[in-house]
């Protein structure tokens, strides 16, 4: 008789992933203000919600049992394969950890660190000297940190979605745009027309394909030819 497999009750593993990936993503961002704590908090949410139906209690999977069984009569609902949903929905066979969806997650995931990661190393010598950054990320998008925690979000949604992280997705991104678009107010208020010559020049979120040549008075310089390390944060 075929055994049915229930991969899920791990709450130590919910624990352990949520502590792993939060403490990493904190080490890149060193919340300090309300509004950095607001947008990590936000981020450290859909990690929790994301790992407890990965490994706690499968809310999604609960939900769509009778819809999956009618859909795919061999899948074993229960197990951690099948909670790929995109590779169970799609009838994709063999192991859900090596198909398209996972290996595209991991592009996601693993660039969004990288890039939060370089972001930040830029953002704190800027704030540190209460100056803005143009460099590094900040040289290709003005929003680097809250496009990286977009990119590992998306990714995580390819991995495991969920029915509550997907309905969390599209209000955090909206949250991340909200915020991004005050830091921008408190940077034109402080920097004035240097970071106005910078956001004209630089794209927020969504970096150009073939970088656009420094300009006086755009990118790595301010007016006068005074360097501005520019941030928007």
């Amino acid at each position: 008789m075929h055994q049915i497999a229930y991969a899920y009750g791990l709450w130590g593993m919910v624990i352990l992933n949520s502590a792993i990936f939060i403490i990493f993503a904190f080490s890149f961002t060193h919340p300090s203000t309300k509004r950095d704590w607001r947008s990590f908090g936000a981020f450290s949410a859909f990690l929790v919600a994301l790992f407890t139906e990965m490994y706690g209690f499968p809310l999604t999977i609960y939900l769509l049992s009778g819809w999956l069984t009618h859909h795919d009569p061999g899948v074993d609902i229960y197990s951690h394969n099948a909670g790929h949903l995109w590779h169970t929905i799609l009838h994709l066979r063999g192991d859900a950890h090596f198909d398209a969806f996972h290996i595209l997650s991991q592009v996601f995931i693993f660039g969004g660190f990288i890039l939060l990661a370089a972001a930040w190393r830029v953002l704190y010598k800027a704030q540190r000297s209460h100056t803005l950054a143009t460099t590094g990320a900040y040289a290709r998008m003005r929003h680097p940190q809250y496009a990286a925690f977009i990119l590992i979000m998306i990714g995580f949604l390819l991995q495991w979605p969920t029915l509550l992280t997907l309905l969390m997705f599209p209000i955090l991104v909206v949250m991340y745009v909200k915020l991004a678009h005050r830091e921008e107010a408190d940077a034109r208020a402080e920097f004035g027309e240097a970071y106005a010559h910078y956001a004209a020049a630089t794209p927020g979120f969504f970096p150009r394909l073939l970088r656009r040549m420094n300009k006086p008075g755009t990118g790595s310089r301010g007016s006068g030819g005074a360097k501005v390390e520019a941030s928007v944060q």
